[in-house]
């Protein structure tokens, strides 16, 4: 079973390692008190050129309130509020310690940066691990998983008659979860993922919506060149979608779900179609998605899993990576722009109020965060 907890069967690098990144060592080792394989690439990194020109000032906001916090929440703006919905934990002990993953329906607003996190509502059912994108109308969740399947459904959160309701959307082609997404003018683009918790291949699906042509539903559009890919990142900068990093899959040899690790990127232009581009300094897993877009167009990418601590017993785990990489549209260039506060995976990101926002996630295989921090660039 696929899961982003510290439990999955994980590969050390992928197929799209560049030069600047030299492999010195592989090794392989398995503990035997969790079942894990790790094949693991110690890496040398050519430092990137510090840009100093956007630096973010982070500050917490109210911590959402639930004692373990979530990870794979859907998250996003409805009606000026910060929404948090769904998501997964581990409330009766971490997953090594055979504790069991359960899912959640609840949804919390918080109306101010200064105010408290109210209970809005909840979902028709446990769900996470979808794609969150905010819309006009409200909060598209696109897809997840529960304890069971995973989902091709599409919900609008939405304000009506003082309640949060929860709208039906027309459903994705097939189910998905782990995939990436984000809004581009009137268009939703949704890409990767996997169909199954049990699936041995990421899924190369590419799919849009069109908000303004609701009735003809979610078109197929071409696949990305690169690997099929889940947990990627996507952003945006003008009419351009963004695809960065994630992870493929493939059948272990004893037939289980294993990771390649990726850090390539690419761009699709509805036009041009599909272009490769320079490769992110650093593997980069479940970073916070959609990615945040600058005013000069250039876009930020927060961390993610880089596979360097994919030996480490998860009681040992240090945290994932808190860099910030800026990736710059137009000279097709990487640059350096700081360190987060708190590195935080398999979480949205959300433009509200000015600011860009981090609302929990997951802080080490298997534990979650309560903490939302928030930046104004």
């Amino acid at each position: 079973m696929v899961r982003n907890d510290g439990m999955q069967k994980l590969r050390g690098s992928g197929k799209t390692v560049r030069a600047t990144l030299k492999h010195r060592s592989h090794r392989r080792m398995k503990l035997p008190c969790l079942g894990l394989h790790f094949s693991l690439a110690i890496l040398m990194i050519v430092p990137l050129r510090a840009d100093e020109s956007v630096p973010l000032a982070w500050e917490k906001l109210p911590s959402i309130p639930d004692a373990e916090g979530f990870a794979g929440s859907f998250a996003g703006v409805v009606s000026d509020q910060l929404i948090v919905a769904g998501g997964a934990n581990f409330p009766g002990g971490r997953p090594w310690e055979g504790g069991r993953k359960v899912w959640y329906d609840s949804i919390w607003s918080l109306a101010s940066p200064g105010g408290e996190w109210q209970r809005a509502g909840q979902l028709p059912h446990p769900l996470g691990y979808g794609v969150s994108v905010t819309t006009d109308q409200g909060l598209l969740c696109i897809g997840g998983s529960d304890a069971t399947s995973h989902h091709a459904e599409v919900w609008l959160l939405q304000w009506r008659d003082d309640s949060l309701k929860c709208l039906p959307y027309p459903p994705l082609p097939a189910p998905c979860a782990n995939a990436c997404g984000v809004k581009i003018d009137h268009f939703v683009y949704v890409c990767g993922g996997i169909p199954t918790a049990q699936s041995t291949e990421a899924s190369s699906s590419f799919w849009r919506l069109d908000l303004q042509a609701l009735e003809s539903g979610w078109q197929s559009l071409p696949s990305c060149p690169g690997p099929a890919r889940m947990l990627a990142a996507a952003g945006a900068s003008g009419d351009t979608f963004f695809l960065i990093g994630g992870a493929g899959l493939k059948s272990a040899a004893d037939g289980s779900p294993e990771r390649i690790w990726l850090r390539d990127a690419y761009a699709y232009d509805p036009k041009a179609g599909w272009r490769r581009l320079d490769d992110a300094p650093e593997i980069s897993v479940a970073a916070p998605s959609p990615l945040p877009t600058l005013a000069d167009g250039s876009i930020l990418l927060l961390g993610g899993d880089d596979g360097s601590q994919a030996q480490t017993a998860p009681t040992d785990h240090p945290g994932f990576p808190r860099a910030i990489r800026r990736y710059h549209p137009k000279e097709d260039r990487w640059t350096s722009a700081g360190t987060l506060p708190l590195g935080l995976v398999t979480t949205p990101l959300v433009l509200w109020q000015g600011r860009f926002v981090i609302p929990g996630g997951e802080q080490k295989p298997g534990v979650r965060s309560t903490q939302a921090w928030s930046a104004r660039p």
